[in-house]
């Protein structure tokens, strides 16, 4: 009996330990020292299509036995990307922000001519997604860790991550001891409730008026440069998406309002490009941006948008919006608005485009097809303050008409009298 209950016991610490155990990476610099340390646990739920017009979901989880081949270390960026099974990688990039450090976006590859993982998948191409992952103002010299966990979703995949240990920047080939734990794993309490008694006479009060405070105007910011983007699957192949725009993003924090142009100028460009789905993401030194288009065989429109950055003010902002339906335009055309347009992604957020072009989808030989245009920009939109002032001058000339006849009656009523 004593036997069974140690082989039990040395079996339920085997299952604990084997649960626990997560992918440990460390990469290394050119001088062959540590720069980027991570251990953490992934688990994927892809949906992809099968025969018949039908969907299936595949479950992947991040092996323990992996490569950093692609991974990069540098001063103010750094690339943890990890290769598995057949095909198959998942990538995080990391930027430095001050005495901070964030992760700006995950990156998600599967192939899915990997018949094992993806039985009776109709493609066999290689799919890739892109995702805002919640990692921000991790102090520099520290690792970032979260145990509890954090699912990730988009329309085709959800990521699943827990038990992350992670330093992105490590300063002198030695890992830290120092912990910045995410914000599900610190305990939440509650602060107690103190009465204090004051035998301080209250201030007299005087009839003294204030003078009024000064307000500074807003400067007028000028038109934003504009930026070209463009998507490649490889680098011997053309571009699979391509969006020319410029843009401001403005910010309201309580009565404030703020608005910065988003500069292209060394702004950093990936994303991906799939059947139904495709990420264009945009890392500038002051904001992440990234635009998720889908289409439904017919039209494409931008369905998602989400922005993170930090004002000239030093104020952070992190807004996103899943349920858009902007720039909608055929799949075999492309989406143009040269005209300023402006959306609201969440009530603190507003972002305005100018000399807007898009296309994420069917592009052919790198350069945009014949273009939808917006309402602003047809011919048609000067047509809209006449047919107001139209209604209008029909409108007065009832009143009037109703007036009169009015007026007319009530004065036949008194002579009949």
């Amino acid at each position: 009996m004593g036997r069974y209950a140690t082989f039990a016991l040395f079996l339920a610490f085997g299952i604990a330990f084997q649960l626990s155990c997560g992918t440990e990476v460390n990469v290394k610099d050119k001088d062959d020292k540590l720069c980027l340390y991570a251990n953490l646990m992934v688990n994927f739920s892809v949906s992809y299509e099968v025969a018949g017009n039908k969907s299936a979901t595949a479950e992947l989880e991040l092996p323990p036995e992996v490569t950093t081949n692609g991974s990069e270390c540098d001063t103010t960026s750094s690339v943890l990307k990890l290769n598995f099974g057949e095909g198959h990688s998942w990538s995080i990039n990391f930027t430095v922000n001050g005495k901070m450090y964030q992760a700006d976006y995950i990156t998600f590859s599967y192939n899915l001519s990997d018949t094992t993982r993806f039985p009776g998948s109709v493609s066999n191409e290689t799919t890739s997604v892109t995702v805002k992952p919640h990692i921000t103002d991790v102090d520099m010299d520290t690792c970032y860790s979260c145990k509890s966990n954090d699912m990730i979703e988009n329309d085709l995949v959800n990521q699943t991550l827990w038990n992350v240990l992670i330093q992105a920047f490590v300063s002198n080939g030695s890992k830290s001891e120092q912990i910045s734990s995410c914000a599900a794993d610190l305990p939440t309490t509650a602060a107690p409730t103190t009465h204090s008694t004051s035998t301080t006479p209250a201030a007299p009060v005087t009839n003294a008026t204030a003078p009024p405070p000064t307000t500074t105007p807003t400067p007028t910011l000028p038109t934003p440069s504009t930026g070209k983007y463009s998507i490649k699957p490889d680098e011997n192949s053309t571009a699979c998406l391509l969006a020319s725009f410029g843009l401001r993003i403005g910010y309201k924090q309580a009565d404030n309002y703020q608005e910065m142009n988003f500069d292209p100028n060394g702004t950093t460009v990936s994303g991906s490009c799939g059947v139904n789905s495709s990420e264009l993401v945009l890392v500038s030194n002051t904001m992440t941006i990234m635009f998720t288009f889908t289409n439904d065989m017919q039209k494409f429109r931008l369905h998602a948008l989400n922005v993170t950055g930090s004002m000239s003010s030093g104020v952070s902002f992190s807004e996103a919006n899943t349920n858009l339906s902007l720039w909608e335009a055929a799949v075999s055309s492309s989406y143009m608005c040269n005209k300023e347009q402006n959306y609201t992604v969440e009530s603190l957020i507003t972002f305005y485009t100018f000399n807007l072009q898009v296309q994420p989808f069917g592009v052919k030989k790198g350069v945009f097809s014949t273009a939808e245009e917006c309402f602003l920009d047809s011919d048609l939109s000067f047509l809209v303050p006449i047919a107001v002032g139209v209604a209008l001058s029909f409108l007065i000339i009832l009143v009037l008409i109703s007036y009169l006849i009015g007026r007319r009656k009530s004065r036949t009523g008194y002579q009949s009298v």
